[in-house]
């Protein structure tokens, strides 16, 4: 993957945000060309710039994707882009249906626009489960931006130009999720506030999504969705983990802190999708990932869909839903927030951790207090 990055002059959009700030760190260990960063949140584009200050080949900008000429500027040059940006919040979608569709469907049309006036080669777009079966605004726009995406790859008509987009669930410790709220609440010492206990949710690391994305990047012929593979946590379990492995940290006993049960909110499902029914007659499968091919097939009929590691039948019988799928285990979503440490990076972007103790000390609490069986690791 190195070879394909290296000496390349590459775009991010959305670069300020978590998994935009996590492409950047990653794709700049590549040694590309160029990396040009662009936000619209001036404070956190600044800091990135910032926090890779002396790496020449790193380039922050200040703009909107709503700004076409400002996106076709940017795209002069430019091998690859990885368009991040978007918003994300259903709720805020809900209350601005119109601000959501000029960044998230209007924003996807100036990108591939300026992508095509200025012969990029790779455009990927990053979507979200939410996209599946949509019940809100954002999952909507989400949707719709898939599908400019892929028709991106008709007006291509077989040029180098691939245009293809990565859906995934839920990034544990990205913001807005729910980790950082649950933190806060055991802090606070409780309630732990759950909007349901039969609720299930896909979940990845940041550095997992964006590891996908990047190997997405490589593979893409033009016009598929890449689904990635991810683990199914109900949405209390996270909460219990989280109590019994932090509340001791703070002096509370986690018997102490309650659970509440808020009732989900509306338009919000108990369960997520990455895969309905209908893509199910159109899919591949990798070890990774799953492979959505577009569904006018007729349209596309110039690429060729062959992946390194295809399987010949995807295992996958049914519809890929969280609810449908084995949850992890109360002990392995503990050793999954510890081993990935989660915990510690939350703290630290949330500038609290001088109430945080050292690794070592949350290694011992979630041994002793949890009783973790963590025989044959070394705490950091």
């Amino acid at each position: 993957m190195r070879e394909f990055f290296q000496n390349k002059v590459i775009l991010v959009t959305g670069a300020a945000g978590s998994v935009g700030q996590e492409l950047v760190r990653q794709i700049l260990t590549f040694h590309p060309a160029e990396v040009r960063a662009v936000d619209n949140n001036e404070t956190e584009i600044f800091f990135l710039g910032e926090r890779h200050r002396g790496i020449p080949n790193l380039t922050p900008y200040l703009g909107d994707v709503r700004d076409a000429g400002k996106m076709e500027n940017l795209c002069v040059g430019v091998d690859l882009v990885f368009h991040v940006a978007a918003f994300k919040h259903v709720g805020l979608s809900e209350y601005n249906p119109f601000d959501a569709i000029q960044t998230n469907i209007l924003g996807v049309k100036n990108i591939i626009q300026a992508a095509q006036r200025q012969g990029v080669e790779r455009v990927i777009f990053t979507s979200s489960d939410k996209a599946v079966n949509p019940t809100n605004v954002m999952g909507t726009t989400k949707l719709m931006g898939e599908r400019l995406i892929t028709a991106a790859n008709i007006v291509n008509m077989g040029a180098r130009q691939r245009f293809s987009s990565v859906r995934f669930g839920n990034v544990i410790g990205s913001r807005g999720s729910v980790l950082p709220i649950f933190v806060e609440q055991i802090r606070r010492g409780g309630p732990v506030t759950v909007t349901d206990p039969n609720m299930t949710r896909f979940f990845m690391t940041i550095q997992q999504a964006v590891h996908l994305v990047l190997k997405a990047a490589v593979l893409a012929c033009g016009g598929e969705v890449f689904v990635t593979k991810m683990p199914v946590i109900r949405i209390l379990d996270l909460a219990r983990a989280l109590i019994d492995l932090l509340a001791p940290v703070w002096g509370h006993d986690p018997e102490d802190i309650p659970i509440t049960f808020t009732g989900a909110r509306s338009g919000e499902k108990l369960y997520e999708e990455l895969l309905t029914l209908e893509e199910m007659s159109r899919l591949l499968e990798l070890p990774q990932m799953f492979v959505v091919l577009p569904s006018l097939r007729s349209f596309y009929g110039n690429i060729s869909y062959s992946y390194p590691g295809q399987m010949e039948d995807s295992r996958l019988a049914r519809p890929y839903i969280s609810a449908q799928e084995p949850p992890m285990s109360l002990e392995a979503v503990k050793h999954f927030l510890l081993s990935q440490n989660l915990l510690e990076d939350f703290m630290a972007e949330t500038h609290a951790a001088h109430r945080f103790p050292k690794s070592r000390r949350l290694w011992l609490v979630a041994e002793n207090q949890a009783g973790l069986a963590l025989a044959g690791r070394e705490a950091p």
